[in-house]
């Protein structure tokens, strides 16, 4: 199919880890789409559970700055790491940074067209393209950010926390990648697609029904688990949950924003 391209192909290998003709075949049965290309050849037993879907692609910077009550995060993407360390760019992420704070901005929109002409004046000085990828706020009385190499940055609010467990809270968030507070955030459509490819994956292993509604059940439970906050174990102490730590200091945390370099879009 002519909508097949090397391209596609590249990158369904990088998120997956499954050989070229495997990916190819998998992108003609599905017509292109990438994500369903994922599902069949997860379902086939080629692919491990979106092993690589986290893959880092980009280069650049996550900033991060609490001010007000009010937390602000940007990734500012580059094409080099050299590009990354440059002085130039650092403080233009910086003041980015500081005029959402001291404005108020919301809307990354907003943001570009504030600093349209001095990214392009950058990209002419670097000879890179330069990227304003995401934007988030985050607005409460106890809120936390935590940057790890300026390559993952956390912002969380919280209520009841000290510091200190608020701080290994935000690093166990940078560790763990949750993509959802708590198991009853996951959308249907989400429990649904992975009990699909459990359902197919379960069915190979030639046990009876009963057995394979108990295999399943169970690495439902452990995906529901893996993929939110509460449910994870504690980096800092694997015997709990954050969920049951949260409940040792009758806490809770009230919103989260993680970012990855890469993680989201290519640059254009």
């Amino acid at each position: 199919m002519s909508n097949i391209t090397a391209l596609l192909i590249k990158e369904l290998r990088l998120r997956t880890g499954a050989g070229f003709m495997e990916c190819k075949r998998a992108l003609i049965e599905e017509k292109g789409d990438i994500e369903l290309s994922i599902d069949n050849l997860r379902k086939s037993g080629q692919a491990q559970a979106e092993k690589k879907i986290h893959n880092i692609t980009n280069q650049g910077l996550i900033f991060a700055k609490i001010q007000n009550k009010i937390g602000a995060m940007l990734e500012l993407n580059c094409q080099t790491d050299f590009v990354a360390k440059d002085d130039l760019f650092c403080a233009l992420g910086k003041e980015i940074i500081l005029t959402a704070l001291s404005k108020k901005i919301r809307n990354i929109d907003d943001i570009k067209n504030i600093f349209e002409i001095k990214k392009a004046e950058l990209i002419s000085k670097v000879g890179e393209n330069i990227k304003i990828n995401r934007f988030s706020l985050i607005e409460g009385d106890n809120i936390f950010s935590y940057l790890h190499s300026g390559r993952i940055g956390v912002l969380v609010s919280a209520s009841n926390l000290n510091k200190e467990t608020l701080k290994n809270i935000a690093m166990h968030i940078a560790a763990s990648k949750p993509e959802y507070l708590s198991p009853n955030e996951i959308s249907d459509s989400v429990f649904q697609r992975e009990y699909k490819i459990q359902l197919e994956l379960a069915k190979k292993e030639n046990k009876s029904s009963e057995i394979l509604k108990k295999i399943v059940q169970g690495r439902m439970n452990k995906f529901i688990n893996t993929i939110s906050l509460t449910g994870q174990n504690f980096i800092m102490d694997t015997t709990k949950t954050v969920g049951s730590l949260l409940n040792e200091y009758n806490a809770r945390i009230i919103s989260f924003i993680r970012f990855e370099i890469g993680e989201k879009s290519l640059i254009n």
